[in-house]
């Protein structure tokens, strides 16, 4: 017996939170009864699934994982009309989806799969997984800007998480985070009175772009892909 939102996410309709959403919303059926409760099992091998009427299938195929270098002006998502969007820049007959997003002017290390196992543990706040950005703002930032930040910004009545933060020039900083809030580096900074002119994430978890060229990606290796499923958010590498 396998939990519906684990079964659809491994046959590769979308990861696991989205097919939460879709539970939630009465979206799925199992053997032709519409199912809305979360822990519902099903036998993979005897029970009918559908997601909008359309049967669901088993992924035939081992799961892919891919890391691109999202350049700006392109849209994190699978389809968004006639704006570009990141699967524009692969070409592949998977279907995948990615881990997370960057805004439609931010660039840097995107991962794309079709794992919704993996896609659960790097999204969801509870793994405390990183995401490491440099970051280039429009007038010198000051120190006690910078230690704001680093102790946490009140962003819709919330506290953000404690960052971590390293200067690198007048004008630009690194930012480690634990938490993916909309916008949330771009509001930081705006909350202290500046505002961010470019943001380049550049590690998510334990896993480094590198020299990977813009617009550019390529597969994940074996050892990469077991690095992220094993990374220890306790081991983090941090910022001095």
């Amino acid at each position: 017996m396998i939990r519906l939102q684990t079964y659809i996410a491994h046959a590769g309709i979308c990861s696991r939170r989205k097919a939460e959403h879709h539970i939630l919303n009465g979206r799925v059926a199992v053997n032709g009864t519409v199912v809305t409760r979360l822990g519902t099992q099903i036998d993979p091998d005897a029970d009918r699934v559908e997601v909008d009427g359309r049967p669901v299938t088993p992924a035939a195929d081992p799961p892919v994982y891919i890391m691109i270098n999202k350049p700006a002006g392109y849209i994190t998502s699978c389809r968004h009309g006639s704006r570009k969007i990141v699967m524009d820049l692969i070409d592949i007959p998977r279907r995948i989806f990615p881990v997370g997003r960057l805004d439609k002017d931010s660039t840097g290390l995107l991962l794309m799969t079709s794992d919704g196992d993996l896609h659960l543990r790097l999204t969801h706040p509870s793994f405390d997984h990183e995401k490491e950005y440099e970051v280039a703002v429009a007038d010198p930032i000051t120190d006690a800007a910078l230690s704001e930040m680093r102790n946490g910004i009140i962003i819709d009545g919330t506290r953000t998480r404690k960052a971590g933060i390293r200067r690198l020039t007048e004008k630009t900083f690194r930012i480690i985070l634990k938490e993916g809030r909309k916008r949330q580096i771009r509001r930081m900074v705006e909350s202290v009175g500046n505002r961010v002119t470019d943001l380049h994430r550049i590690r998510v978890a334990n896993l480094r772009l590198g020299d990977l060229a813009p617009g550019k990606w390529r597969y994940l290796t074996r050892d990469e892909v077991n690095a992220l499923s094993t990374f220890n958010p306790k081991k983090a590498e941090g910022l001095p």
